[in-house]
């Protein structure tokens, strides 16, 4: 058993917002953390064998655009069709152009890592999922199955 532990809840379900649990587990658990987390709500996602992720600009101010747009290019006009498709492709070229793993490869070394993930049976229910939906891995619960680990974790974090 490990020294420490790390729980945290993801709850987000875009491109950007699925980097953060896995890259603080995976790197967690090659530190020798203890780490399980908690999907729930749009979070489920990340779970999904198909990962079918997309950034969305709008409403994400802190969002660096490409070839200063942000400086020129109106906030409402990343609502226009299409503008999600096209700053989803411009977010993973640039990810790969800088090295950055996948979303899918982060998952798969976490799993490897022996990170426990925990899908929220409530949100499986609620969105009419099936587990057939899910990687192979992932541990179906309620809350109260992940406060018994979060309860005593040293670190708890809400990404």
């Amino acid at each position: 058993m490990a020294d420490k532990k790390m729980a945290l809840i993801a709850t987000k379900g875009t491109l950007d917002w699925a980097y953060p649990p896995f890259i603080l587990a995976s790197t967690a658990a090659a530190l020798g953390y203890e780490v399980e987390i908690f999907f729930t709500f749009y979070g489920l996602q990340l779970l999904k064998k198909d990962l079918n992720l997309k950034v969305s600009p709008l409403g994400n101010p802190g969002m660096p655009m490409p070839m200063a747009m942000d400086k020129w290019f109106p906030v409402l006009g990343t609502a226009l069709p299409g503008m999600e498709s096209v700053m989803t492709m411009m977010m993973k070229q640039k990810m790969k152009s800088k090295g950055v793993a996948s979303v899918d490869e982060l998952r798969s070394l976490s799993l490897e890592a022996g990170v426990r993930m925990i899908g929220c049976q409530m949100t499986v229910d609620l969105f009419d999922f099936k587990p057939s939906d899910f990687i192979d891995g992932v541990t179906f619960g309620g809350a109260s199955t992940f406060m018994g680990f979060a309860g005593d974790s040293d670190v708890s974090l809400f990404v």
